[in-house]
């Protein structure tokens, strides 16, 4: 797993990775789904439309950005 972004929420850091060609959000090591760009995974995580992480807290209640160019870059 190469993670590219991070965003800081209240409950922890998520990423966003590069995992066999696909780009996933990450929570705590927990996939969350697959996206052919960044800025898919940014789009949906902040919108609630990725599975949630298994803390149970809806993504979209975290403030997260949709804009990938919002969050820090990593690589």
């Amino acid at each position: 797993m190469k993670r590219l972004y991070s965003c800081q929420t209240r409950i922890g850091k998520f990423y966003i990775a590069e995992i066999n060609g696909y780009f996933q959000p990450v929570f705590d090591d927990e996939p969350l789904g697959n996206y052919g760009t960044p800025q898919q995974a940014a789009e949906d995580l902040a919108n609630g439309h990725t599975d949630f992480p298994s803390c149970g807290v809806d993504p979209s209640t975290l403030g997260i950005p949709d804009d990938v160019t919002e969050w820090d870059r990593l690589a």
